[in-house]
């Protein structure tokens, strides 16, 4: 989101804050062109980055994906070209999915190749990826207020709700997704008429549920959970928040505004990719 006004207000009531770090930079990684997601591709060892490269909402043709080693060698500046403003992405059966403003690209993982794309008539802003245990693949329309699903290579409607407040992040989680909300009464500006939160949304019943103790404290972008704890990122100030158990959300770390799509290997590591400074940083989480 790149040219965002970074004029939020953070100061806002039931948010703890550190006393001191608890999550600590191991490497940081640069040289790309406004990442907007990290996803680690554990099967294979290694980090997949969207690049926006320009107006995230611009069927441009600049977009593309690198790999980077888990330690923050970058493997493959251009590994997959041809797309226009990628950002979240997913990986089921031996493809990665990748969420292009109103399309999906589909990338063979093993190759490289982009072998699809798939699109997602009335969708407006597609943003973050995420794939259950079955391998059903489910993604945000942040300006639509909509979470979509693939089955196979089809997209279908999951839920459209105004609770859902701009849907940015989404993570699996079991049988619920996790969402990261931006906020009601979204912007030109991306600024919003009140703060998100994050939201837990059934997946057998489609209902939202906010989590309790962390609704309306952030413009809120990527999102992942470790075990019982979930990791969200604030854009606009570039806050990585970290909310277990029903208490307020507590700020563990802070780079500059454009932290985004969150990516984790699952055990205590963060990837945390830097969009306004071209970057990825990992964070050990202590």
């Amino acid at each position: 989101m790149k040219n965002l006004i970074a004029s939020t207000f953070l100061a806002i009531a039931g948010i703890a804050t550190a006393a001191t770090a608890e999550a600590g930079e191991i490497w940081r990684a640069g040289g790309f062109e406004q990442p907007e997601s990290a996803l680690v591709d554990a099967a294979n060892k290694r980090i997949v980055v969207s690049n926006i490269v320009g107006n995230p909402g611009e069927a441009d043709g600049n977009g593309y994906l690198s790999l980077l080693s888990l330690d923050g060698k970058v493997i493959s500046r251009h590994w997959v070209d041809g797309m226009d403003a990628p950002k979240g992405m997913a990986i089921a059966g031996g493809k990665l999915y990748a969420a292009d403003i109103t399309k999906v690209r589909v990338v063979d993982l093993a190759s490289g190749k982009l072998v699809s794309t798939i699109d997602v008539p009335g969708a407006v802003f597609l943003n973050d990826m995420t794939a259950d245990a079955s391998g059903k693949v489910y993604f945000t329309d942040m300006l639509a207020d909509t979470i979509y699903r693939i089955d196979g290579d089809k997209p279908e409607l999951f839920i459209k709700d105004a609770l859902l407040a701009s849907p940015n992040g989404v993570f699996a989680d079991g049988a619920r997704l996790i969402v990261a909300s931006w906020g009601k009464g979204i912007k030109p500006d991306f600024s919003t008429a009140a703060p998100g939160g994050l939201l837990a949304v059934d997946l057998a019943s489609k209902k939202v549920t906010p989590l309790p103790g962390a609704q309306n404290f952030a413009d809120l972008d990527g999102v992942v959970a470790i075990g019982d704890t979930i990791y969200a990122t604030a854009y606009m100030t570039g806050t990585l928040y970290r909310y277990k158990g029903g208490a307020a959300p507590e700020a563990i770390a802070t780079f500059k505004p454009g932290s985004a799509d969150i990516g984790t290997d699952g055990n205590s590591t963060i990837y945390v990719p830097l969009m306004n400074e071209g970057a990825v940083a990992a964070l050990k989480l202590d």
